[in-house]
């Protein structure tokens, strides 16, 4: 009897252990943009011809407390008193993206009350600085960062997005200007301020500053970090005309665990005008560079090919690494990533760089014209990423927000897009399968001859269902072939070792082969909740397949558990605000649900 049940309790650990369940990934991917101009998306300002709205922005919190964040955007050549005296703009916006207002602040308008020069290009940098001054309002900084009156002015503002006081810290140069954070802990965002004309250790091989500000908004002087060829521990790898510095830096995070922080800084013209990004590790106490590694063609992961071409404004290449962003991890795998451009490439390319712990490049996306999913049509000479900045969750929904800046060609005024990118979850079928039937929408697999042309990594396969709109995709990790289907398709085993995978995010992807009882029997309620949450179904009989998962939008796995009544209580209470997805799978049929926690 005893050895009976010693087997019956093998034979159960044995069936339970061979039980597989489909694996989650989280990618984001587009969802749309707005393109805000002169005239477009709400914006109307009266600009002129070759202000260059949009040369730099950052997203400024919610100055007017109404909930949503708010942008401040620069207009460098704006010509209020003198030509190109420069102009920044205030843009209150909708959670769609859209602006609701807008308040111009210049030498003649917004309470500035400044004497501004001709070519003193104000505006030419920007970020946002959170508050300064104590008064529950987030303030801005500003560079003006030419003629005679060069400066950085630390501007506090009003509700309406006029101007309190400010402080001016003459003498800085910042053609960009960088928010990174609190880097010294004092309670204040740190700043960057990037002089890429600098001939610091040779003619135009760049600099930055990293700058700490007193309760005062003055900048520190003799806490100032500066980096370059000949200071900071940066050390050799800079050529003349490099201009590192770019005109914004991104800061990363400790992307390898080892208690110093990352930071992306452009070289725009490294290498010919292909440009290049180097990553820097920085000291945790006195910020100094302690490791490098360069990114551009064909060095550490990214082997896009980069233009070093003659420009309609006279320079060369593609300038990859003229600004950039740190959006966080977009592709689930717990690293930061990295958003760069190159804008001189064709009308404008941007790059999506997935990072590794090391600091190479695991892989990348492109978004342009042509890739990328958001079908834009650009006129010559846009110059689209010829300035980057990170927004966040605009809508409230879990998505992202990323600006790019453009529209330079033909004399425009500049345009601001506003990109958004949903995080998508694809659940992979366990073993190896692959999807038959339905309709083709992408392949880059020849069956008849059994060749992969161009083969895609797993990320850029993702953009390429998010570029079709496909429900499923088959993925083959060993050889880089990429399947996007729609329509009624069906499981088969691969011999091959592809992947199947089921995009969450396409609008009928949840109703796969047989899923009508599925899909009408599942409810989560309440949504929102506070502290509990109740998974129903009218399921009668469960079996070790019926289980549901809860994750993160980076596609952290927070909590698993089976299936085994018509109602399941969830505890939520130590959860953080915000959005989660729940995904269950009962009678092998998957389906998500986003759940927002209050």
């Amino acid at each position: 009897m005893k050895l009976k049940l010693t087997k019956v309790l093998l034979l159960t650990v044995i069936l339970i252990s061979k039980v597989t369940f489909a694996q989650v990934t989280t990618q984001f991917g587009p969802d749309g943009f707005i393109k805000i101009e002169e005239g477009s998306g709400g914006f109307n300002a009266d600009l002129d011809s070759g202000d260059r709205f949009s040369r730099d922005h950052d997203q400024a919190g919610d100055i007017d407390g109404d909930g949503v964040i708010d942008l401040v955007v620069g207009a460098r050549s704006d010509d209020d008193g003198q030509t190109d005296a420069g102009a920044v703009y205030i843009l209150f916006m909708n959670t769609d993206g859209t602006v609701k207002s807008n308040q111009k602040i210049s030498a003649l308008e917004g309470g500035f009350n400044e004497t501004l020069l001709e070519k003193n290009y104000f505006g030419y940098g920007v970020a946002g600085i959170g508050d300064y001054d104590d008064d529950n309002i987030p303030d801005i900084a500003v560079s003006a960062p030419n003629s005679t009156n060069i400066a950085l002015y630390i501007i506090h503002l009003n509700r309406d997005g006029t101007v309190k006081s400010y402080v001016k810290n003459s003498n800085i140069i910042a053609q960009g200007l960088s928010a990174i954070g609190d880097l010294n802990n004092d309670g204040k965002i740190d700043l960057v301020a990037c002089d890429p004309n600098s001939d610091a250790g040779g003619r135009n091989r760049g600099s930055i500053d990293i700058l700490f500000f007193d309760n005062a908004s003055q900048v520190i002087t003799n806490e100032t970090v500066r980096i370059n060829s000949t200071s900071g521990g940066f050390g050799s790898g800079l050529e003349d005309e490099d201009n590192f510095g770019g005109r914004e830096v991104a800061m990363l995070g400790d992307l390898d665990n080892d208690g110093t922080q990352e930071m992306a800084v452009g070289a725009f013209m490294s290498d010919g005008g292909k440009g290049a990004v180097w990553i820097l590790s920085l000291d945790a106490t006195n910020h100094n560079v302690v490791s490098k590694i360069k990114i551009t063609e064909g060095l550490n992961g990214f082997n896009d090919t980069l233009s070093t071409d003659l420009n309609s404004n006279g320079t060369n290449g593609a300038q990859f690494g003229h600004a950039m962003c740190a959006p966080g991890d977009l592709n689930g795998d717990g690293i930061p990533d990295l958003i760069t451009g190159a804008n001189q490439q064709n009308e404008g390319e941007a790059y999506i760089l997935y990072l590794n712990k090391d600091k190479t490049i695991k892989t990348y996306t492109k978004v342009d014209e042509l890739e990328g999913g958001f079908d834009f049509t650009f006129g010559s000479g846009e110059r689209f990423s010829r300035s980057i900045s990170f927004v966040g969750d605009l809508r409230g929904d879990g998505s992202i927000a990323v600006n790019f800046g453009g529209g330079v060609g033909a004399g425009g005024t500049g345009t601001l897009y506003l990109l958004f990118f949903k995080p998508c979850i694809f659940n992979k079928e366990p073993d190896f399968n692959r999807w038959s039937g339905g309709e083709t929408l992408f392949s880059n697999w020849t069956h008849a001859t059994q060749t992969v042309s161009n083969p895609l990594t797993f990320e850029q396969c993702t953009f390429k269902a998010f570029e079709n709109d496909a429900a499923y995709i088959t993925y083959n990790h060993n050889d880089g072939r990429c399947i996007a289907m729609n329509g009624n398709v069906n499981l088969l085993a691969s011999s091959e070792l592809s992947t199947a995978y089921t995009n969450q995010c396409y609008s009928t992807s949840l109703s796969l082969i047989n899923n009508e009882f599925i899909e009408n029997s599942i409810e989560v309620y309440p949504n929102p909740a506070v502290s509990t949450i109740v998974l129903s179904n009218k399921k009668i009989n469960f079996s070790l397949n019926d289980n549901f998962q809860i994750y993160s939008t980076t596609g952290k796995q927070l909590y698993t558990s089976n299936i085994i009544s018509q109602e399941t209580n969830i505890d939520i209470s130590n959860y953080a605000k915000g959005l989660y997805f729940l995904v269950s799978k009962m009678n092998g049929k998957i389906k998500t649900f986003k759940i927002v926690k209050e």
